[in-house]
């Protein structure tokens, strides 16, 4: 800790949920639920929002867009590729910012330049003229080395030097494939800024990604060396295992002060409703094991444990609930109560629900509070959950299920689903309720689509607990996510297969009407 310079002690959150995160196969978010997400992140103080890749798509750019134009707070930031039209369509997303911020990158490990067939003069080269070019658009532009953690530690300093004289600002050191550990990467951060002419004067952040465990610590250890902005993702979503986890550096700063004397500007306060919102939004479930955010990260079973949080919570807790945005108040749910009741239970557990909304939530609490002995909190956020997959103008909605299931099969569903406000019925067999039910839906709406997940989870402890359903389809190289919830776990099903099947049919209108639009243009 003696080598981490004294004179600066804020360390800058970027967040990369939208971008990274959203990277992970099936987190793919709608345009409102981007915008929904940026706006809490904004809200809870992080430093920079890396909003999207903009060139990517269409959906992607107006996404960047929108959010650059509604930040209060944050730099808005875009990925680019090492390309001039990358990163002019990077500056027109984010231009629209208080704060917008470019950020491009070029592989620069032996592996890497092979792809690109440039020699590493050839690569310095582009690394100035494309830095270069990003400055002459906006005066914040971050740059980064994919895959430094296996770049050649001379050519690693030549391009960093490169992009600093072309006028970086901030230099981001990825490991981009999760392969290092957590001393080499400070030993990487202090030699760059021993090494690199110009390093003192900019940024050093760090991006570190998850794939043998360590991308926490990693994130911390470059911090500790110097670095002072944490590349991260709420719940840690992101490329195949993952990126550092925004709740983990927050807390971990926070919980050791005494050894890690670092601040951030983060509300955390607001952590636990945005890991929900996040969860619910990408249709990843949050394990519960996970640290900070997991469902068991403040619940004790060991009779030891039991006892010794009962005498003095602080023997085997190191957070306090409250901090992360857990209430400890306890407003009892139950088929007795009434909308405003239901009103401030939300709020106290970080969601402000518009009228309709609200209604729209009521009417299902009471219909589960009808059939549960208690209805927990969870319960109540897998409600609003559901409430959001599945609006009133969605081109599939379930009407009725009736299943026959047991010993002796086949087993059958009867389903009438409304298909673009037409409504159809059709009796189906499957090898079990849930596949019957999943052929009646493909009867009645073909699509083609694989099924490449369907995960249950209770929400909740009994046997009257709330299931939740993920379901994953695949088609044309996209994926669709579903989820709902339900005390029935066939009726889960369904429904969440429906949302996906809801989502890949808007892509396709989106998709159709994109090229329509080209087609016009050209």
């Amino acid at each position: 800790m003696t080598d981490a310079p004294k004179a600066q002690d804020h360390v800058l959150i970027f967040d990369t949920t939208l971008r990274d995160g959203e990277q992970s196969p099936g987190a793919t978010m709608s345009h409102d639920e981007k915008l929904e997400i940026a706006g809490l992140l904004d809200e809870m103080g992080v430093d920079i929002i890396e909003a999207g890749f903009p060139i990517a798509s269409e959906g992607d750019f107006a996404a960047v867009s929108d959010i650059a134009r509604n930040a209060k707070n944050s730099v808005i930031c875009g990925l680019a590729r090492a390309n001039f039209a990358d990163i002019d369509r990077c500056w027109e997303a984010v231009k629209h910012a208080g704060k917008p911020r470019i950020h491009t990158f070029i592989g620069t490990s032996p592996l890497h330049r092979d792809i690109t067939a440039l020699d590493q003069e050839g690569m310095i080269e582009k690394i100035a003229a494309t830095v270069a070019h990003a400055r002459n658009l906006c005066d914040n532009v971050q740059w980064s080395p994919m895959d430094a953690t296996r770049t050649e530690h001379d050519y690693l300093c030549r391009v960093v030097e490169t992009a600093i004289k072309a006028g970086a600002t901030t230099i981001n050191i990825p490991d981009t494939v999760g392969y290092t550990a957590p001393r080499e990467s400070a030993d990487l951060i202090r030699m760059l800024l021993e090494r690199v002419p110009g390093a003192d004067k900019i940024v050093f952040a760090t991006h570190c990604h998850n794939d043998l465990g360590m991308a926490t610590a990693n994130s911390l250890a470059a911090v500790e060396a110097g670095a002072r902005q944490i590349e991260c993702t709420i719940n840690g979503l992101g490329e195949r295992a993952g990126n550092t986890a925004l709740e983990e550096v927050v807390m971990a700063m926070r919980v050791r002060n005494d050894i890690m004397p670092y601040q951030t500007g983060i509300d955390t306060t607001k952590i636990m409703h945005l890991s929900r919102r996040v969860s619910q939004v990408s249709g990843f479930a949050v394990q519960y094991n996970k640290a900070v955010v997991g469902k068991n990260a403040f619940l004790h079973e060991s009779g030891i444990h039991q006892d010794g949080v009962l005498k003095n919570v602080q023997t085997f807790e190191i957070m306090r609930p409250e901090d992360i945005g857990l209430t400890s108040k306890n407003i009892a749910m139950g088929k007795h109560s009434g909308r405003a009741a239901l009103r401030a239970k939300m709020a106290e557990l970080g969601y402000d629900l518009g009228d309709n909304q609200l209604k729209d939530v009521f009417v299902r609490f009471k219909a589960l509070a009808d059939r549960k002995k208690e209805v927990y909190d969870d319960d109540l956020i897998a409600l609003v959950a559901d409430t959001s997959a599945s609006g009133g103008d969605d081109h599939l909605q379930v009407r009725k299920l009736r299943v026959v299931c047991g010993t002796e099969g086949p087993q059958e569903a009867e389903l009438t689903l409304a298909v673009g406000g037409e409504e159809k019925f059709v009796d189906a067999t499957g090898d079990g309720p849930v596949d019957a039910c999943f052929n009646a839906v493909k009867m009645l709406y073909p699509h083609g689509a694989k099924l490449d997940l369907y995960q249950v989870s209770a929400v909740t402890e009994g046997t009257d607990a709330q299931a939740t359903v993920s379901v994953r389809l695949s088609r044309d190289g996209r994926v669709y996510t579903g989820q709902s919830a339900d005390t029935d776990t066939v009726v889960a099903s369904v429904k969440a297969y429906v949302n996906a099947l809801n989502r890949m049919h808007a892509g396709q209108g989106r998709a159709n009407n994109s090229a329509l639009q080209t087609s016009a243009a050209g």
